[in-house]
């Protein structure tokens, strides 16, 4: 018997990169970040209890360069999260289906998850300063 030619499924080199796919695959890569970031905040909560020594070595970390970083990307992500789950409840609903719509909304989430932490980091550090 020969073996017979399998057709070969499209990957990404493929496609050509649209806000839908990228919306998609931003939704699973946050929410990844999320399950992550929970556990950062469970370490929070252990060093809040465990006395000051603990919880200045944890606030030391979250003061340097790379800390300040993983604390913006984590809010970028809570951030993107939530709009794009209003987007898929409201799809769920049966809204937003029509291509240009489905484009919109996932512009949308992508761009408002960047200008909703923006507005987050600039309250933040307006009121109680460089953290």
């Amino acid at each position: 018997m020969r073996a017979r030619a399998r057709p070969l499924s499209p990957h990404l080199q493929i496609y050509r990169w649209q806000a839908q796919m990228a919306s998609s695959i931003l939704h699973r890569a946050t929410g990844m970040l999320l399950s992550i970031g929970a556990l950062a905040l469970v370490w929070a909560l252990l060093a809040l209890a465990g006395g000051e020594q603990r919880w200045q070595a944890f606030t030391a970390c979250l003061a340097a360069p790379l800390g300040r970083l993983l604390m913006v990307g984590f809010t970028w992500a809570l951030a993107y999260h939530l709009i794009n789950g209003v987007r898929h409840l409201l799809q769920d609903g049966g809204m937003g289906f029509a291509i240009p719509d489905f484009v919109r909304s996932s512009w949308i989430s992508i761009i408002g998850s960047v200008v909703l932490t923006a507005i987050g980091w600039a309250f933040v550090l307006s009121h109680w300063g460089q953290v």
